[in-house]
């Protein structure tokens, strides 16, 4: 579980595809204090460290998440917002977050909004009834309070603000048009629109 307060922005320095994909990260996290089977969010995908050194540690990436996820992540070179798991205790400044993407998200449109960026998202419409307006969405790793929703054709349009400090400390300051990105609703809002959709009528 996590919280969505990105605490390092890491880079992928290798890719190598075996059974799963192995990627190897730099990071500026003190490697000596992360347990080998740690889980670690990388840009919203909670992935498992199964080897570590001095200054990176290394992941394992499924064919199943990488085809539910964006597939930019995935390669040397790749900037990827990093946060730990939550511990017990930890002050919760985000919502919470498990990690587990629902679909890739694409960046409509990105402007200038007083000192922030508003960034206009397009999701799939399958997410819309699990996002409100001043709710919570994830955004590759990232929480963030959603502005407006409208519902267009088979897609919902998202609005977002990502102010100065989050641009700053998170890939999301480098966000383009045309960008696919991970988004994870709110796992309160997933849960209910479960019991909806299964409950009698």
């Amino acid at each position: 579980m996590f919280t969505g307060i990105v605490t390092d922005v890491g880079e992928v320095i290798s890719a190598e595809q075996r059974d799963d994909m192995r990627l190897v990260i730099a990071t500026n996290y003190p490697v000596d204090s992360i347990d080998l089977g740690a889980s670690i969010s990388c840009s919203g995908v909670c992935l498992t460290v199964v080897d570590k050194s001095n200054r990176w540690f290394a992941v394992e990436v499924s064919g199943e998440t990488r085809s539910k996820t964006a597939a930019a992540h995935w390669h040397p070179g790749a900037r990827v917002n990093l946060e730990r798991a939550l511990r017990l205790g930890d002050e919760l400044g985000g919502h919470l977050v498990t990690g587990h993407v629902d679909a890739v998200g694409e960046v409509l449109n990105v402007c200038p909004e007083g000192g922030s960026m508003r960034v206009d998202l397009r999701i799939p419409r399958e997410l819309a009834r699990m996002v409100a307006p001043k709710g919570s969405l994830t955004v590759d790793g990232v929480s963030l309070t959603v502005n407006e929703v409208h519902d267009a054709g088979d897609g919902t349009n998202v609005t977002i603000n990502i102010i100065p400090h989050t641009a700053a400390q998170t890939t999301l300051g480098e966000l383009s048009a045309g960008q696919q990105l991970n988004v994870e609703v709110d796992v309160l809002a997933r849960y209910l629109a479960r019991m909806l959709a299964t409950s009698p009528h």
